[in-house]
C-alpha cells in the first residue's frame, strides 16, 4: 500500500499556478547545488502524482535516502512558501509592507538609524494608505526604538506625535476587535441554528449584541472600522430576519469600497462578502432589478484589472455566482430554465461543490433540490435532499436540516410513495422535537400529510389543501413562524394543487405582478 503519512506538501504543490511553479523552479535552480537539485526533483515527482505516494518517490529517486525524505520534504515546503512570498510581494500590499519593515529592522540592527527612519516612513505611508493598522503598530514600535538612539531638537515633539498616533491606532484596533468578536459569535449561533426561531432566541441575541456593542458615530469611523461594523450589523439583522435594515447596512458596506476603488484589491474578500450580503437582502425583499444590477457587479470582479484571484477568492466567486443565479430563477419562477442551466454546468458544479465547506455545501444542495422541486422533478429533488439528510453533522444549520425533512416528505407524497410517508412523518417528528424546532408550521404540515392517506376523493383532497393553506397564511405575518417561508414556498405549492397547475405557473404569476414583463433573464 502507498504511504499516506503527510500530504501537506502534495496539497501545497497542487495548489500552485503554472506561473508560480515556473518562478519557484527558476528561483531554486538559480542557486545551483546538490541539495537544490534534490528539491527540484522531489517537486517534479510530487507535481506529476495524482495521489501522494512516498514509496514511488523513493523508488524513482535513489539519491534520496528514506531517512532523508522527511527533512527534504520539510525544507521543500518552506522553500515553496518563501518563493510564493517573493512572487506575490509586489501584488499584495501587506506582504510588501512587511518586507519593508524587515528591511528597517536589518538597518536598525546595524545602527543605521537614519536609513532605518527613511525606510519606516515609506512603510508608514503605504500602511496608512491601505489602513493596515496592525502593521502601523509594528512600524511605530520600531520607530520608538530608533528615537531612543537619536538626539534632535524635535525629539520631544516627535515622541508626543508618535504616542498620540499609537493611541489612535490602538483605539481603532480595539473597535474592530469588538466588531469582529461579536460577528464571530453571531456567526457561530447562525451556523448551528439558522435564523432565530422564537422570542427566547430574539431576546438572547438582542441582549448580547446590545451589551457588547460600544457607542459609535459612523461619521468618525475609519474605513476598516466601518467595514467590520457593517459586517456585524448585516449579520445581526439577517439573523433576526430584519432584512430591510440588513439591506441598508449592506448597501453602505459596498458603497464604502466603491468610493475607494484603489482599496478594493486589498479588501477583495470583504468587497465580495459585502456584495453577497447586499444580494441576499435584495433577494429576500424581492428587489429584482437591483438584484440583477448587483449580480452584474459581482460577475464583473473577474474582469477587474490588478486583482489577485487566489483560490479562496475563486471558490467564493463560484459559490456566490451560482447561488445567486439560482436565486434569480427562484424570484421569477423560471424553474425549468434553472434546471436546464444546472444540467449544463452540472459537471463543473459538482467538482466545485467538493471544494466548499460543509455549510456552503448544505445550502447549495438545498437550492438545487428546491429548483428541481419547482420543476416538478421530485425524484431528482429527493436525491439532493438526501445529501443533506445524510450529512454527518446535523448540528450544522439545524434549520435547513429541519426543512429538508419537510421537503423530503412532500416529495415522497408527490411520487406516490404512501407506504413510506408514515415512517418519515414519525422520523421527522422525532428530529424536530430533538432540535426544538417543532413549531406551528411543522405541526400543520405533519398533521396534514398524516390525513392524506385517508382521503378518498379528489374533492376532499382539494379541501385538505385549502384547509392547510388557510392555516399557514396567518403564519406568514408571524415574526417567528414566517422564517419557514424563507426556505420553501409551500403556499405556492398548495395553490398549485388547489388550482391543478404546475407550481412554476403559480410562482411566475406572482412574480409578474411585481416584476415588469420586460425584465427578462439574460
Amino acid at each position: 500500500m502507498p504511504k499516506t503519512k503527510s500530504d501537506s506538501l502534495f496539497k501545497l504543490i497542487k495548489s500552485l499556478k503554472k506561473s508560480e511553479k515556473r518562478y519557484f523552479k527558476l528561483h531554486t535552480l538559480g542557486e545551483s547545488n546538490g541539495e537544490n537539485k534534490k528539491f527540484v526533483k522531489l517537486f517534479d515527482q510530487i507535481d506529476q502524482q495524482i495521489a501522494f505516494d512516498e514509496d514511488l518517490i523513493l523508488e524513482n529517486s535513489p539519491e534520496i535516502k528514506p531517512e532523508q525524505l522527511s527533512n527534504i520534504k520539510a525544507h521543500l515546503y518552506k522553500r515553496i512558501l518563501q518563493s510564493l512570498r517573493q512572487y506575490h510581494v509586489a501584488k499584495v500590499p501587506d506582504i510588501e509592507i512587511r518586507e519593508v519593515i524587515d528591511f528597517a529592522e536589518i538597518l536598525y540592527n546595524r545602527c543605521l538609524y537614519g536609513q532605518c527612519v527613511k525606510v519606516l516612513q515609506k512603510a508608514k505611508k503605504k500602511a496608512r494608505k491601505y489602513d493596515y493598522l496592525e502593521l502601523l503598530l509594528e512600524i511605530y514600535k520600531l520607530e520608538k526604538k530608533v528615537l531612543t538612539h537619536t538626539v534632535a531638537k524635535d525629539n520631544q515633539e516627535r515622541v508626543n506625535t508618535l504616542v498620540k498616533e499609537v493611541q489612535e491606532v490602538n483605539n481603532r484596533i480595539n473597535n474592530i476587535n469588538t466588531y469582529t468578536n461579536l460577528a464571530a459569535q453571531l456567526n457561530a449561533f447562525y451556523l448551528r441554528a439558522g435564523f432565530i426561531r422564537n422570542q427566547k432566541d430574539y431576546q438572547k441575541i438582542r441582549k448580547y449584541v446590545k451589551s457588547c456593542l460600544p457607542d459609535y458615530n459612523e461619521e468618525f469611523l475609519s474605513l476598516n472600522e466601518k467595514l467590520h461594523l457593517y459586517d456585524l450589523l448585516v449579520g445581526y439583522y439577517f439573523f433576526i430576519q430584519d432584512f430591510e435594515q440588513g439591506y441598508n447596512y449592506a448597501k453602505k458596506w459596498v458603497a464604502v469600497l466603491d468610493a475607494s476603488r484603489e482599496l478594493i484589491a486589498s479588501r477583495l474578500d470583504m468587497y465580495i462578502k459585502g456584495i453577497n450580503s447586499l444580494m441576499i437582502a435584495q433577494y429576500k425583499l424581492y428587489m429584482y432589478h437591483e438584484f440583477v444590477d448587483t449580480h452584474k457587479k459581482l460577475k464583473s470582479i473577474r474582469t477587474m484589472s490588478h486583482l489577485e484571484l487566489n483560490e479562496n477568492i475563486q471558490v467564493k466567486l463560484f459559490k456566490y455566482n451560482y447561488v445567486h443565479e439560482f436565486n434569480r430563477y427562484f424570484m421569477r419562477g423560471d424553474f425549468k430554465l434553472g434546471v436546464a442551466r444546472f444540467n449544463k454546468i452540472k459537471n463543473n458544479l459538482e467538482e466545485y461543490i467538493t471544494r466548499l465547506n460543509r455549510h456552503s455545501r448544505v445550502i447549495m444542495y438545498y437550492k438545487i433540490a428546491c429548483m428541481f422541486f419547482g420543476n416538478d422533478n421530485h425524484r431528482e429533488a429527493l436525491s439532493w435532499i438526501n445529501k443533506i439528510i445524510n450529512e454527518e453533522d446535523i448540528d450544522l444549520r439545524e434549520d435547513i436540516h429541519s426543512f429538508a425533512r419537510i421537503l423530503n416528505l412532500i416529495c415522497h407524497y408527490e411520487l406516490g410513495n404512501n407506504d413510506v410517508i408514515e415512517y418519515y412523518i414519525r422520523s421527522t417528528y422525532r428530529f424536530l422535537l430533538k432540535k426544538d424546532d417543532l413549531h406551528s408550521f411543522q405541526k400543520y404540515i405533519l398533521n396534514f400529510l398524516k390525513k392524506l392517506n385517508r382521503v378518498s376523493s379528489e374533492e376532499e383532497l382539494i379541501k385538505q389543501f385549502e384547509g392547510l393553506r388557510e392555516q399557514l397564511i396567518p403564519l406568514t405575518h408571524n415574526r417567528y413562524e414566517k422564517r419557514a417561508f424563507i426556505y420553501f414556498d409551500i403556499i405556492s405549492w398548495l395553490e398549485s394543487k388547489i388550482q391543478q397547475k404546475p407550481i412554476q405557473s403559480i410562482v411566475k404569476e406572482k412574480a409578474q405582478k411585481i416584476i415588469e414583463p420586460t425584465a427578462v433573464i439574460a
